[in-house]
């Protein structure tokens, strides 16, 4: 694998309170995604939950998007808030006949959400991620699945995941649990306890947290001080692109927590 790449950034780019904090007053919302893309190395699209986009956003959005920035895309909540994963394979197929493979190498991991009240089911699990596709249109596909429950702290989990190089997202929520274990050839971690009292999101002291946590996972390391549910050792191995986004929270530091990371770690163009 070649050197790991670190890439910052926010969920979504059309937020309201960002005028005037983060974007300029005066710039047009049609610009708001190419000046979003060029502050972040990566952004979490997550309108992709609620509806399918047209193929000529996915063309305009890779147009004004950097070289070596990618978009993550969250799967669809028709393929994830069913009481069996297991029988989304036409939704998955929908999800994935809408035009983003208009990316190319600008597309990221496919992020998939469950829902707070789906419970652990190694057999459901596992038949979902066989519906997974492993490419599209030739693009090799990276795929993230969010538990967020406790049943899925669950040995078998991992394993799953391991076995078919999907990432388990790390999650640094209140009201979420945490499964930090290392599963795939990337990484993948949803920040969401930013505070509007502090100006970057985090305290300066946590964001040097999270700029080390970042280094550690793209050269394939388990930090310590995170909930494993297999031993960290177990989980090591070469390095890992590393996705990292700041999510909710206080919603209005996003972007300066994520261009406060980005600094900490010079991985802006």
């Amino acid at each position: 694998m070649s050197e790991a790449q670190i890439r910052i950034g926010i969920g979504g780019w059309t937020y309201a309170p960002w005028r005037g904090v983060f974007y300029p007053d005066k710039l047009p919302q049609a610009k708001e995604c190419e000046f979003a893309a060029r502050a972040m190395t990566a952004i979490e699209i997550n309108a992709t939950f609620y509806g399918r986009q047209k193929p000529k956003s996915w063309e305009s959005w890779e147009k004004v998007a950097p070289d070596g920035f990618q978009f993550a895309i969250k799967g669809s909540r028709y393929c994830v808030s069913r009481s069996k994963l297991a029988e989304s394979a036409d939704s998955i197929a929908n999800f994935f006949g809408q035009g983003f493979e208009a990316l190319g190498p600008k597309l990221g991991p496919i992020l998939w959400q469950f829902a707070p009240y789906k419970r652990f089911d190694s057999d459901d699990i596992a038949a979902f991620i066989d519906l997974l596709p492993e490419e599209l249109s030739g693009i090799t596909l990276r795929h993230a699945i969010e538990p967020r429950h406790e049943s899925f702290r669950d040995p078998a989990l991992v394993d799953l995941a391991r076995k078919a190089g999907v990432a388990i997202v790390f999650a640094d929520a209140d009201k979420y649990p945490q499964f930090a274990d290392l599963t795939a050839g990337f990484t993948y971690a949803r920040l969401q306890n930013q505070r509007e009292e502090e100006a970057m999101g985090y305290s300066p002291q946590a964001l040097d947290k999270w700029a080390e946590t970042a280094k550690a996972w793209a050269a394939g390391e388990a930090p310590d001080g995170y909930a494993y549910i297999d031993p960290p050792a177990a989980g090591t191995g070469g390095p890992r692109d590393a996705f990292i986004f700041m999510i909710n929270g206080a919603k209005v530091r996003a972007p300066a927590a994520a261009m406060g990371l980005i600094a900490r770690l010079g991985t802006s163009d």
